[in-house]
C-alpha cells in the first residue's frame, strides 16, 4: 500500500510539473502580445497603386540623376548613391551606430568615402533650410548635395527698398520743393437757433 501512495504521489508531481512546464513555455507569448484588440493577420490598407508607381519613378530618375551627374567615378553608380545618401541622412540625424554599419557596406561596394564628406558638409549649409514638417526636405536636400557637393544654399533676394515717388517735371528738384501747406479743416457747424 505505501508503494501505491508513493506512485500516487509521484503521478501528481509528474501533473504539477507538465502543468507549469506550459505555463513557462506559454508564458512569454501571454506576456509578448502587445494587449492590441485588432487581429494580427489584418493588412494595412494598400497604397494606390498609381501613387506607388509615381514614388518608384520618382526614385529611379534619381539614380539616373546621380548616374549622370556623377559620371567620372563610382559615386554615381546605385549601390553607392542609395548607401551614400542613407549614409548623410543617418549622419544628419545622429544615428552615429547604424551610420557606421553604413559605412562598412558603403566601403565594401568600393564607393567613395571622400563623397561621403563632401556630401555632409555640403548638407550642413542646408541645416537651416532642412524642416521636417516638409515631406523628403532631408532627403531633398541630401539628393542634392550627393549630386553636386559643392551646392550652396539659395540665399532668399533682399526685399528692395520702398520706391522713391517719380519727381514732378520742372527745373527745381523734388527735395527743394517746399512742401504743401496743410488743409485747414472745417469749422465745426452750429445749430441753427429757432
Amino acid at each position: 500500500m505505501g508503494r501505491r501512495v508513493l506512485q500516487s504521489k509521484f503521478s501528481v508531481l509528474r501533473l504539477v510539473a507538465s502543468l507549469g512546464l506550459m505555463v513557462i513555455v506559454g508564458a512569454p507569448g501571454a506576456f509578448a502580445q502587445s494587449g492590441n484588440d485588432h487581429p494580427q493577420d489584418q493588412k494595412p490598407q494598400a497604397a494606390n497603386p498609381a501613387d506607388v508607381s509615381k514614388e518608384n519613378q520618382r526614385k529611379a530618375d534619381e539614380f539616373t540623376e546621380a548616374a549622370q551627374a556623377l559620371s567620372g567615378g563610382p559615386a554615381g553608380n546605385p549601390e553607392c548613391v542609395w548607401l551614400g545618401r542613407r549614409l548623410v541622412q543617418l549622419l544628419y540625424r545622429d544615428d552615429l551606430d547604424t551610420a557606421f554599419r553604413h559605412l562598412d557596406l558603403y566601403d565594401r561596394f568600393g564607393c567613395p568615402g571622400g563623397h561621403v564628406q563632401a556630401s555632409f558638409r555640403c548638407l550642413t549649409r542646408f541645416i537651416a533650410q532642412i524642416d521636417d514638417k516638409i515631406p523628403n526636405s532631408l532627403s531633398n536636400h541630401v539628393h542634392t548635395c550627393w549630386i553636386n557637393p559643392d551646392a550652396k544654399p539659395q540665399v532668399a533676394a533682399a526685399p528692395a527698398p520702398a520706391a522713391a515717388p517719380p519727381a514732378p517735371t520742372g527745373s527745381a528738384p523734388a527735395a527743394a520743393q517746399p512742401a504743401a501747406p496743410p488743409a485747414a479743416a472745417p469749422p465745426p457747424q452750429q445749430p441753427a437757433k429757432p
